[in-house]
Protein backbone atom coordinates (compact mmCIF):
# COMPACT_ATOMS: atom_id res chain seq x y z
CA UNK A 1 0.00 0.00 0.00
CA UNK A 2 2.87 2.34 0.88
CA UNK A 3 4.59 1.58 -2.42
CA UNK A 4 1.36 2.31 -4.31
CA UNK A 5 0.94 5.65 -2.56
CA UNK A 6 4.58 6.54 -3.26
CA UNK A 7 4.22 5.73 -6.96
CA UNK A 8 1.04 7.81 -7.14
CA UNK A 9 2.89 10.74 -5.57
CA UNK A 10 5.69 10.40 -8.12
CA UNK A 11 3.15 10.46 -10.95
CA UNK A 12 1.31 13.44 -9.46
CA UNK A 13 4.55 15.33 -8.71
CA UNK A 14 7.16 14.40 -11.35
CA UNK A 15 10.76 15.29 -10.65
CA UNK A 16 12.71 17.96 -12.52
CA UNK A 17 14.41 15.27 -14.63
CA UNK A 18 11.07 13.68 -15.51
CA UNK A 19 9.66 17.04 -16.62
CA UNK A 20 12.83 17.77 -18.61
CA UNK A 21 12.66 14.35 -20.28
CA UNK A 22 9.02 14.92 -21.22
CA UNK A 23 9.80 18.30 -22.77
CA UNK A 24 12.80 16.94 -24.67
CA UNK A 25 10.66 14.08 -25.99
CA UNK A 26 8.26 16.67 -27.44
CA UNK A 27 11.22 18.51 -28.99
CA UNK A 28 12.84 15.43 -30.55
CA UNK A 29 9.51 14.11 -31.81
CA UNK A 30 9.55 16.82 -34.49
CA UNK A 31 12.14 16.58 -37.28
CA UNK A 32 11.53 20.23 -38.06
CA UNK A 33 12.34 21.26 -34.48
CA UNK A 34 15.47 19.08 -34.42
CA UNK A 35 16.80 20.64 -37.64
CA UNK A 36 16.16 24.11 -36.21
CA UNK A 37 17.83 23.15 -32.93
CA UNK A 38 20.95 21.89 -34.72
CA UNK A 39 21.27 25.16 -36.66
CA UNK A 40 20.81 27.29 -33.53
CA UNK A 41 23.24 25.16 -31.48
CA UNK A 42 25.86 25.49 -34.22
CA UNK A 43 25.79 29.27 -33.93
CA UNK A 44 25.71 29.12 -30.13
CA UNK A 45 28.76 26.82 -30.20
CA UNK A 46 30.84 29.03 -32.51
CA UNK A 47 29.81 32.11 -30.52
CA UNK A 48 30.88 30.61 -27.19
CA UNK A 49 34.19 29.24 -28.48
CA UNK A 50 34.97 32.04 -30.94
CA UNK A 51 38.37 32.89 -29.36
CA UNK A 52 39.42 29.25 -29.79
CA UNK A 53 38.17 28.85 -33.36
CA UNK A 54 40.25 31.57 -35.02
CA UNK A 55 43.76 32.99 -34.58
CA UNK A 56 42.66 36.41 -35.85
CA UNK A 57 41.08 39.36 -34.09
CA UNK A 58 37.84 40.53 -35.71
CA UNK A 59 39.25 44.07 -35.92
CA UNK A 60 42.82 43.23 -37.05
CA UNK A 61 43.52 44.76 -40.48
CA UNK A 62 45.89 43.44 -43.15
CA UNK A 63 46.18 45.81 -46.10
CA UNK A 64 48.16 43.21 -48.04
CA UNK A 65 45.12 40.88 -48.13
CA UNK A 66 42.19 43.15 -48.97
CA UNK A 67 39.09 41.46 -50.48
CA UNK A 68 40.92 38.14 -50.80
CA UNK A 69 39.04 34.97 -51.71
CA UNK A 70 38.70 32.01 -49.30
CA UNK A 71 42.04 30.29 -48.79
CA UNK A 72 43.95 28.18 -46.31
CA UNK A 73 45.04 31.37 -44.52
CA UNK A 74 41.59 32.97 -44.43
CA UNK A 75 38.98 30.23 -44.81
CA UNK A 76 36.17 32.64 -45.70
CA UNK A 77 38.32 35.37 -47.22
CA UNK A 78 38.80 38.96 -46.07
CA UNK A 79 36.93 42.25 -46.37
CA UNK A 80 38.00 45.57 -47.88
CA UNK A 81 40.21 46.32 -44.86
CA UNK A 82 41.85 42.90 -44.87
CA UNK A 83 39.95 41.68 -41.79
CA UNK A 84 39.34 37.94 -41.55
CA UNK A 85 35.69 37.24 -42.36
CA UNK A 86 35.46 34.02 -40.34
CA UNK A 87 36.63 35.92 -37.24
CA UNK A 88 34.17 38.73 -37.80
CA UNK A 89 31.37 36.27 -38.47
CA UNK A 90 31.77 34.26 -35.28
CA UNK A 91 32.46 37.30 -33.11
CA UNK A 92 29.32 38.82 -34.60
CA UNK A 93 27.45 35.72 -33.43
CA UNK A 94 28.74 36.43 -29.90
CA UNK A 95 27.13 39.87 -29.94
CA UNK A 96 23.85 38.43 -31.20
CA UNK A 97 23.61 35.41 -28.88
CA UNK A 98 26.16 35.44 -26.05
CA UNK A 99 27.21 38.93 -24.88
CA UNK A 100 25.76 42.43 -24.75
CA UNK A 101 28.60 45.00 -24.97
CA UNK A 102 28.05 48.04 -22.77
CA UNK A 103 30.75 50.64 -23.13
CA UNK A 104 34.33 49.79 -24.02
CA UNK A 105 35.28 47.44 -21.19
CA UNK A 106 31.98 46.14 -19.81
CA UNK A 107 29.49 43.58 -21.08
CA UNK A 108 26.53 41.50 -19.91
CA UNK A 109 25.95 37.80 -20.53
CA UNK A 110 23.33 36.86 -23.14
CA UNK A 111 23.32 38.49 -26.55
CA UNK A 112 21.74 41.64 -27.87
CA UNK A 113 18.89 39.95 -29.75
CA UNK A 114 17.93 37.80 -26.76
CA UNK A 115 17.98 40.76 -24.35
CA UNK A 116 15.77 42.73 -26.72
CA UNK A 117 13.32 39.85 -27.06
CA UNK A 118 13.30 39.23 -23.30
CA UNK A 119 12.61 42.86 -22.37
CA UNK A 120 9.86 43.06 -24.98
CA UNK A 121 8.41 39.83 -23.61
CA UNK A 122 8.54 41.12 -20.03
CA UNK A 123 6.84 44.43 -20.77
CA UNK A 124 4.37 43.02 -23.30
CA UNK A 125 3.34 40.17 -21.01
CA UNK A 126 2.75 42.54 -18.11
CA UNK A 127 0.66 44.94 -20.21
CA UNK A 128 -1.33 42.10 -21.80
CA UNK A 129 -2.14 40.48 -18.45
CA UNK A 130 -3.15 43.76 -16.85
CA UNK A 131 -5.30 44.76 -19.80
CA UNK A 132 -7.10 41.40 -19.94
CA UNK A 133 -7.66 40.86 -16.23
CA UNK A 134 -8.12 44.39 -14.88
CA UNK A 135 -9.93 45.64 -18.00
CA UNK A 136 -11.77 48.93 -17.95
CA UNK A 137 -10.13 52.21 -18.86
CA UNK A 138 -6.62 50.82 -18.34
CA UNK A 139 -7.17 48.17 -21.00
CA UNK A 140 -8.64 50.69 -23.43
CA UNK A 141 -5.83 53.23 -23.03
CA UNK A 142 -3.00 50.67 -23.21
CA UNK A 143 -4.40 48.78 -26.20
CA UNK A 144 -5.14 51.95 -28.19
CA UNK A 145 -1.59 53.19 -27.57
CA UNK A 146 -0.15 49.85 -28.69
CA UNK A 147 -2.42 49.88 -31.75
CA UNK A 148 -1.02 53.28 -32.65
CA UNK A 149 2.52 51.88 -32.40
CA UNK A 150 1.61 48.95 -34.62
CA UNK A 151 0.31 51.38 -37.25
CA UNK A 152 3.89 52.47 -37.95
CA UNK A 153 5.96 50.38 -40.39
CA UNK A 154 8.41 48.35 -38.34
CA UNK A 155 11.53 49.63 -40.09
CA UNK A 156 10.37 53.25 -39.73
CA UNK A 157 9.74 52.72 -36.02
CA UNK A 158 13.23 51.25 -35.58
CA UNK A 159 14.75 54.21 -37.42
CA UNK A 160 12.84 56.73 -35.31
CA UNK A 161 13.95 55.14 -32.04
CA UNK A 162 17.62 54.73 -33.01
CA UNK A 163 17.77 58.22 -34.51
CA UNK A 164 16.37 59.61 -31.26
CA UNK A 165 18.67 57.78 -28.81
CA UNK A 166 21.74 57.01 -30.96
CA UNK A 167 23.32 53.81 -32.27
CA UNK A 168 24.74 51.44 -29.64
CA UNK A 169 24.17 47.89 -28.44
CA UNK A 170 21.99 48.96 -25.50
CA UNK A 171 19.92 51.25 -27.70
CA UNK A 172 19.41 48.46 -30.24
CA UNK A 173 18.11 46.31 -27.35
CA UNK A 174 15.79 49.15 -26.36
CA UNK A 175 14.49 49.52 -29.91
CA UNK A 176 13.89 45.77 -30.29
CA UNK A 177 12.01 45.68 -26.98
CA UNK A 178 9.82 48.69 -27.84
CA UNK A 179 8.93 47.43 -31.31
CA UNK A 180 8.19 43.90 -30.07
CA UNK A 181 6.04 44.90 -27.09
CA UNK A 182 2.71 45.58 -28.90
CA UNK A 183 2.54 42.18 -30.62
CA UNK A 184 3.41 40.31 -27.43
CA UNK A 185 0.89 42.31 -25.40
CA UNK A 186 -1.93 41.54 -27.84
CA UNK A 187 -1.07 37.82 -27.86
CA UNK A 188 -0.95 37.60 -24.05
CA UNK A 189 -4.16 39.62 -23.74
CA UNK A 190 -6.06 37.29 -26.09
CA UNK A 191 -4.85 34.22 -24.16
CA UNK A 192 -5.62 35.79 -20.78
CA UNK A 193 -9.14 36.82 -21.82
CA UNK A 194 -9.94 33.16 -22.41
CA UNK A 195 -8.19 31.82 -19.29
CA UNK A 196 -9.77 34.37 -16.92
CA UNK A 197 -13.17 32.71 -17.48
CA UNK A 198 -11.99 29.34 -16.14
CA UNK A 199 -13.26 27.90 -12.86
CA UNK A 200 -9.87 27.90 -11.13
CA UNK A 201 -9.62 31.66 -11.66
CA UNK A 202 -13.03 32.08 -10.01
CA UNK A 203 -11.83 29.88 -7.15
CA UNK A 204 -8.74 32.07 -6.68
CA UNK A 205 -10.90 35.19 -6.63
CA UNK A 206 -13.22 33.63 -4.04
CA UNK A 207 -10.17 32.83 -1.88
CA UNK A 208 -9.38 36.56 -1.99
CA UNK A 209 -6.11 36.28 -3.89
CA UNK A 210 -4.33 39.44 -4.99
CA UNK A 211 -4.98 40.39 -8.66
CA UNK A 212 -1.25 40.24 -9.41
CA UNK A 213 -1.10 36.75 -7.89
CA UNK A 214 -3.96 35.66 -10.15
CA UNK A 215 -2.34 37.22 -13.23
CA UNK A 216 1.19 35.89 -12.75
CA UNK A 217 0.59 32.63 -10.86
CA UNK A 218 -2.78 31.42 -12.13
CA UNK A 219 -3.14 32.87 -15.65
CA UNK A 220 0.41 33.22 -16.99
CA UNK A 221 1.61 29.60 -16.41
CA UNK A 222 -1.44 28.31 -18.29
CA UNK A 223 -0.62 30.53 -21.27
CA UNK A 224 3.12 29.83 -21.38
CA UNK A 225 3.10 27.42 -24.35
CA UNK A 226 2.08 29.91 -27.08
CA UNK A 227 4.09 32.66 -25.37
CA UNK A 228 7.34 30.63 -25.38
CA UNK A 229 6.89 29.71 -29.04
CA UNK A 230 6.16 33.33 -29.94
CA UNK A 231 9.25 34.41 -27.98
CA UNK A 232 11.45 32.13 -30.11
CA UNK A 233 10.02 33.66 -33.27
CA UNK A 234 10.60 37.15 -31.91
CA UNK A 235 14.26 36.43 -31.21
CA UNK A 236 14.49 35.60 -34.92
CA UNK A 237 12.75 38.88 -35.74
CA UNK A 238 15.23 40.66 -33.46
CA UNK A 239 18.20 39.12 -35.29
CA UNK A 240 16.73 40.18 -38.61
CA UNK A 241 16.12 43.67 -37.19
CA UNK A 242 19.73 43.89 -36.02
CA UNK A 243 20.88 42.99 -39.53
CA UNK A 244 18.56 45.58 -41.05
CA UNK A 245 19.70 48.33 -38.67
CA UNK A 246 23.33 47.46 -39.30
CA UNK A 247 22.76 47.56 -43.05
CA UNK A 248 21.21 51.03 -42.72
CA UNK A 249 24.12 52.24 -40.57
CA UNK A 250 22.00 52.32 -37.38
CA UNK A 251 23.33 49.16 -35.74
CA UNK A 252 26.38 48.59 -33.58
CA UNK A 253 29.05 51.28 -34.07
CA UNK A 254 32.25 50.32 -35.94
CA UNK A 255 34.53 48.44 -35.70
CA UNK A 256 32.04 46.00 -34.10
CA UNK A 257 31.52 42.75 -35.99
CA UNK A 258 27.92 43.54 -36.85
CA UNK A 259 26.46 41.23 -39.51
CA UNK A 260 24.26 43.90 -41.08
CA UNK A 261 27.15 46.37 -41.30
CA UNK A 262 29.28 43.66 -42.89
CA UNK A 263 26.65 43.13 -45.61
CA UNK A 264 26.40 46.88 -46.23
CA UNK A 265 30.19 47.26 -46.52
CA UNK A 266 30.64 44.14 -48.64
CA UNK A 267 27.90 44.80 -51.20
CA UNK A 268 30.04 47.46 -52.88
CA UNK A 269 32.47 44.79 -54.02
CA UNK A 270 30.02 42.15 -55.27
CA UNK A 271 30.22 43.22 -58.92
CA UNK A 272 34.01 43.53 -58.75
CA UNK A 273 34.33 39.80 -58.12
CA UNK A 274 34.58 39.82 -54.30
CA UNK A 275 31.15 38.83 -52.98
CA UNK A 276 32.49 37.13 -49.84
CA UNK A 277 32.19 40.05 -47.43
CA UNK A 278 28.46 40.36 -48.17
CA UNK A 279 27.69 36.69 -48.79
CA UNK A 280 28.79 35.13 -45.49
CA UNK A 281 27.03 37.53 -43.05
CA UNK A 282 23.88 37.40 -45.17
CA UNK A 283 23.93 33.59 -44.95
CA UNK A 284 24.60 33.80 -41.21
CA UNK A 285 21.53 35.99 -40.64
CA UNK A 286 19.38 33.78 -42.87
CA UNK A 287 20.43 30.46 -41.31
CA UNK A 288 20.06 31.63 -37.71
CA UNK A 289 16.62 33.16 -38.33
CA UNK A 290 15.47 30.08 -40.27
CA UNK A 291 16.78 27.82 -37.48
CA UNK A 292 14.80 29.67 -34.82
CA UNK A 293 11.67 29.62 -37.00
CA UNK A 294 12.01 25.88 -37.64
CA UNK A 295 12.49 25.24 -33.93
CA UNK A 296 9.42 27.30 -33.03
CA UNK A 297 7.28 25.75 -35.81
CA UNK A 298 8.26 22.21 -34.81
CA UNK A 299 7.47 22.83 -31.15
CA UNK A 300 4.13 24.39 -32.07
CA UNK A 301 3.16 21.39 -34.23
CA UNK A 302 4.03 18.90 -31.48
CA UNK A 303 2.31 21.00 -28.81
CA UNK A 304 -0.91 21.14 -30.83
CA UNK A 305 -0.72 17.40 -31.47
CA UNK A 306 -0.62 16.59 -27.76
CA UNK A 307 -3.40 18.97 -26.76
Amino acid sequence: MALSEQSNQLIAHPSIWQRLRARLSVLFASKTAVIGLVIVLFWVFVAIFAPLLTPYSPTAQDYKAQNSAPSATHILGTDDLGRDLWSRLIYGARVVLIILPIGEHFWLPIGTAIWGGFLGLLVGTTLGLMGAYLGGGLDEVVMRFLDAMMAFPVILLYMIIIAAVGASATNVVLAIAIVGTPGIARLVRSLALDIRTRDYIRAAEIRGENPFYIMFVEILPNARGPIVIDAMLRVGYAIFAMGTLGFLGLGLPPPSADWGSMVAAGRRYILSGSPWAALWPALAIATLVVGLNLLADGLREETLRYQ
